[in-house]
């Protein structure tokens, strides 16, 4: 389907409003136009609404399938990754996740055990489609230690396939300890990472933001949070990060994942913690998948009465910048997944609602994600830009994501990559006791 030259054309291409900017067209009422793409060494070249009457010689009819730009996956924890064989979660809750991971890193978490599991995760994902990967490092001592060497190492050896970001993880407990945080912020700072932590309401939460922030400011670095992964009402951490953010004054990108709590609150604590988001330009990722896993086991064989989800819809009204991605793969935080964004905006189409209308929802696995982590020309189609996209059979959305798409054909520079799945066997030998 994709000419093995470095020149070539696609004629009739569906390509959706919200992800090629420069194309003039008429859209139909799913965003989408048939629209030809020139590619031209790695790049593409050219974008133009299709003339049916005037196809190119030697263009590639696609017949209306869609394209899309790869996707930009801005929260995952490949460190974790396809643990679960040795450490599966024992009750499918939270805290059992929490336990069982901790226990895991403690036991098994060495250098060489990290690089095979991180490089199968990125296989996966590269496979798949995605271009760019934001992955969180557990850096509870000593972790932080052998996790960040291993993921600059990684980083250099999947350039130019996958661009790596990584971001520190601890509970905000661990902000107590001033000089090892401090000398943490400064090690992410020299990776060219991202600080992290994960926010609870313990009774200093204020004053230790403070402190992430001011070393956030001080190295010059953006910052991710894990924030009210629960279902508690009380749980208002997100709305304390914006605080912290319009009181110091930051001027760096601000990411806060998960936010269940905000979905279960009342109206006016909602509507207060999204006017102080907005106002601090915070942007928010939602997990669908790990958190509809998670949420609302109640021990009791009881059905689930929750989805787990943040208040996207909410959040994007109010200019908030929202977007969806894997986070946990095969590990006591979810059991299931593979690094794949097509699963991940399936799944949440379905949960979130992404329809009716699509819009502009598609940016949030591409786009939108790609401007959080700063990088710039990803997560669009437009002329001069990379000629990385995907190719499905889907040729609207009822279709694209009414199945796996497991024959999609990813483009790279131009060519099509080759998308051969690593066999699980391959990490039989980290399972064994």
């Amino acid at each position: 389907m994709i000419p093995n030259s470095a020149s070539y054309r696609l004629a009739n291409a569906r390509l959706h409003a919200s992800l090629t900017p420069g194309l003039v067209a008429a859209y139909d009422g799913d965003g989408f136009a048939l629209a030809d793409l020139a590619v031209a060494d790695g790049k593409i070249s050219t974008i133009a609404v299709s003339d049916h009457a005037a196809m190119q010689p030697g263009a590639v009819d696609l017949a209306g399938r869609i394209v899309l730009p790869c996707f930009v996956d801005c929260h995952t924890h490949i460190d974790k990754g396809h643990i679960w064989p040795r450490k599966p979660n024992p009750d499918g809750t939270f805290m059992g996740a929490l336990n069982a991971a901790g226990a895991d890193r403690v036991a098994r978490w060495s250098a060489e055990d990290l690089a095979k599991r991180m490089d199968f995760s990125l296989r996966s994902a590269h496979a798949h489609g995605t271009r760019a990967l934001r992955t969180h490092l557990d850096s509870v001592a000593p972790q932080e230690e052998i996790s960040w060497p291993v993921f600059e190492t990684m980083r250099e050896t999947w350039r130019g396939r996958i661009e790596l970001q990584g971001a520190c993880l601890l509970g905000i407990e661990g902000v107590r300890d001033r000089k090892w945080f401090d000398r943490l912020a400064k090690r992410v700072a020299a990776a060219k990472g991202v600080l992290g932590v994960v926010t609870y309401m313990v009774p200093d939460l204020e004053e230790l933001l403070d402190h992430v922030f001011a070393q956030a400011i001080k190295h010059g670095l953006d910052l991710d949070f894990h924030a009210d992964e629960t279902d508690d009402i009380a749980a208002i951490s997100l709305k304390k990060i914006a605080e912290a953010a319009l009181w110091n004054g930051f001027e760096g990108k601000i990411l806060v994942g998960h936010c269940c709590s905000l979905a279960r609150q009342p109206d006016l604590e909602v509507l207060d913690t999204l006017d102080k988001v907005a106002k601090a330009g915070l942007a928010v990722v939602s997990l669908p998948m790990c958190n509809l896993y998670l949420q609302d086991r109640r021990g009791d064989q009881t059905t689930p009465r929750w989805r787990g989800v943040t208040l996207l819809h909410e959040m994007k009204a109010r200019g908030i910048p929202v977007a969806v991605a894997s986070d946990n793969t095969r590990d006591p935080f979810y059991a299931y997944g593979d690094l794949d964004m097509l699963e991940v905006y399936r799944m949440a189409t379905r949960i979130l609602h992404f329809d009716h209308p699509v819009a502009d929802w598609p940016q949030a696995v591409t786009a939108t994600p790609a401007k959080v982590m700063r990088l710039d020309g990803f997560g669009t189609l437009a002329a001069g830009g990379d000629a990385d996209f995907i190719l499905f059979k889907g040729r609207s959305w009822t279709e694209l994501l009414s199945r796996p798409e497991s024959d999609r054909i990813v483009v790279r520079a131009g060519r099509a990559i080759d998308r051969q799945l690593p066999d699980y066997a391959e990490l039989d030998g980290l399972m064994v006791e």
